[in-house]
């Protein structure tokens, strides 16, 4: 009989558009993440990261969630969410404040986040994040912890990403179906590059592309922060079974996307290997005992990876990432075990990519230490480390002056009000409509 899940326990779950997976993990006394149970299962409601058929989808998030626990010998009760359908947009807004030269106090910092949280304009959205990405001391950038400082002005950056409100309640509405409390809904974006990305990486100028199973996503790395979430999922290039008419001859007796990374390899070469192959339908006519050439098959590959690096190729031009800023691409997802695929991107995007896999985490399963599963313990960590979302600050008053139990501001004039100096939207919701860098493939 499984046990009452203790304090401190977490669990991710990542539903896509060709899997369902979940995890249970827990603190360790260091500090560090301890994987107690994984858990998952093929996902047929979902499509490009949406949900389509509830009662399919919830079926799968429950054998999903009971195969960790039973592996776990835990019964869990809530659940940190992925979010990976279209529409993700993102924003950073920019407040400063006057300080008049003082010491910056946690008073002060509190007020100051608590004005960011009031600038926030999701224009109808569904906001899932809204984090003091760094802050500024003087137009000073970069300032992780401006505390005890001395400045005449602070400010500070906030990352927001929102979401079309309607596919982000059924998700949270599948899963609470599931009798799952949904403890918080991240962006996968944002959730991938926790888990891939090293410290050093997380600089300004990385950038992060997820490709998944029905959707495409690029995250940009500003200051240890996500700074931009872009999804696409009408451009996934890693969505296989959405080309099936496509890559027909590559279903040996099973899925495409999952025959492909088996088999499949990005580089040309001359290769005549015969690969069985079975009709993807009935319709297609296809006999018994069919074979193609595993150089026909590599041939398809190419196609849909040439399109999709001349997608990246402009995202990348479109945000400016040209010369020695964003040189670092990663690629992550089941897409990413394609036989070569680093190596092809290197060459077509001219930059230097590797292979993202799960990092930090301790008794992880080696099935699930793969690109395939960076979403799924990069929610972990997420959960681990909660980061301050200003959407739990209290609103502040018009007058800037913070409502009970934030502190006061500064006193820099005669009537004891701060001067707000700024409140830029500096990003307008900046829609990502082409394909990634940190690049997820299911």
């Amino acid at each position: 009989m499984a046990k009452v899940a203790p304090e401190g326990l977490i669990t991710a779950l990542d539903i896509g558009s060709s899997k369902v997976s979940a995890m249970i993990a827990q603190k360790g006394d260091g500090g560090e993440l301890i994987v107690l149970g994984t858990g998952q299962r093929e996902s047929r409601g979902v499509k490009r990261g949406y949900i389509a058929d509830m009662a399919t989808t919830e079926a799968a998030v429950r054998e999903a969630v009971e195969q960790a626990e039973r592996i776990a010998g835990i019964n869990i009760e809530n659940v940190w969410v992925g979010f990976s359908a279209g529409g993700l947009v993102s924003d950073v807004a920019e407040v400063e404040f006057e300080l008049g030269g003082h010491r910056v106090e946690q008073q002060d910092i509190d007020a100051l986040l608590a004005a960011g949280r009031n600038s926030i304009d999701p224009q109808g959205r569904m906001v899932l994040h809204a984090q003091p990405a760094l802050y500024t001391l003087d137009g000073l950038t970069g300032v992780k912890t401006p505390l005890g400082l001395h400045a005449d002005r602070l400010g500070v950056h906030i990352h927001v990403v929102a979401a079309d409100g309607s596919p982000v309640r059924n998700l949270d509405l599948c899963v609470r179906s599931a009798h799952l409390e949904v403890k918080s809904i991240i962006a996968s974006p944002v959730a991938t590059g926790l888990a891939c990305l090293s410290d050093e990486e997380r600089e300004p100028g990385r950038r992060a592309g997820r490709d998944g199973g029905g959707d495409h996503q690029r995250v940009a790395v500003r200051r240890r922060h996500a700074g931009r979430a872009d999804v696409d999922p009408d451009r996934c290039a890693g969505h296989y079974r959405r080309h099936r008419q496509r890559v027909r001859h590559a279903a040996a007796e099973c899925r495409a996307d999952e025959v492909l990374p088996r088999i499949g390899q990005c580089l040309p070469r001359d290769n005549h290997d015969m690969i069985p192959v079975m009709p993807i339908s009935a319709e297609d006519g296809a006999g018994e005992g069919a074979q193609i050439t595993k150089a026909q098959l590599i041939g398809v590959i190419r196609q849909r990876l040439e399109h999709q690096m001349g997608e990246v190729r402009n995202a990348l031009t479109k945000l400016k990432f040209e010369g020695p800023v964003g040189r670092q691409v990663v690629l992550t997802g089941g897409g990413a075990e394609l036989k070569g695929v680093a190596d092809y991107a290197q060459q077509a995007l001219g930059r230097s990519v590797r292979i993202g896999r799960p990092r930090g985490l301790t008794a992880l399963p080696e099935a699930h230490g793969g690109p395939a599963f960076a979403t799924l313990a990069g929610l972990a960590f997420y959960a681990a480390t909660n980061p301050i979302d200003l959407r739990g600050l209290a609103p502040q008053l018009d007058d800037g002056a913070p409502t009970k139990g934030h502190g006061h501001g500064p006193q820099v004039d005669s009537g004891g009000t701060r001067e707000l100096l700024r409140v830029s939207r500096v990003l307008a919701l900046f829609r990502l409509e082409q394909a990634v860098t940190l690049v997820h493939t299911d």
